[in-house]
């Protein structure tokens, strides 16, 4: 009996010091889990913005090779800006198509016959939190060369 009174008087709340210790241990985990999962939701939402800057810069270059034909065949090239993505509210590119020359020898055609014109368009898309994609695309259309003559 006295060692079990003994026994109880060294005990001086030691099982609560080390649960309060695994508590403040699991507290920090759980913030710290928290934490993680915010930056990851940021995270996500960012790469959401740039696949749809990329998006907008795609519907920038389809855009600017369905106006092929309206590009001045001279270095000053046809600008569009701010152009919205139609359905959308934050999506707009900036498109600029450029002529860069001709090839009279087109491979697999008749010599002097044809003609290839050679466009570059680069386009850059914008969406929301500053997400920004460029694309550049090159364009090569083949049209008579209109000096050939019948043999």
């Amino acid at each position: 009996m006295k060692s079990r009174n003994r026994n109880r008087r060294r005990q001086r709340g030691a099982a609560l010091v080390v649960g309060l210790i695994l508590l403040a241990i699991l507290t920090l985990l759980a913030v710290s889990g928290m934490n993680t999962a915010s930056v990851e939701l940021v995270m996500a939402g960012n790469e959401q913005y740039r696949q749809r800057a990329f998006q907008a810069a795609g519907t920038g270059v389809e855009e600017a090779l369905s106006q092929l034909a309206t590009v001045p065949q001279d270095s000053t090239g046809k600008t569009l800006t701010q152009q919205s993505v139609k359905n959308t509210t934050t999506e707009t590119y900036d498109v600029k198509s450029v002529y860069v020359g001709d090839d009279l020898n087109v491979p697999g055609f008749s010599a002097g016959k044809f003609v290839g014109l050679h466009y570059e368009i680069t386009s850059d898309g914008y969406s929301s939190r500053n997400a920004h994609s460029q694309q550049t695309q090159g364009a090569y259309i083949i049209q008579s060369a209109g000096n050939s003559s019948p043999n």
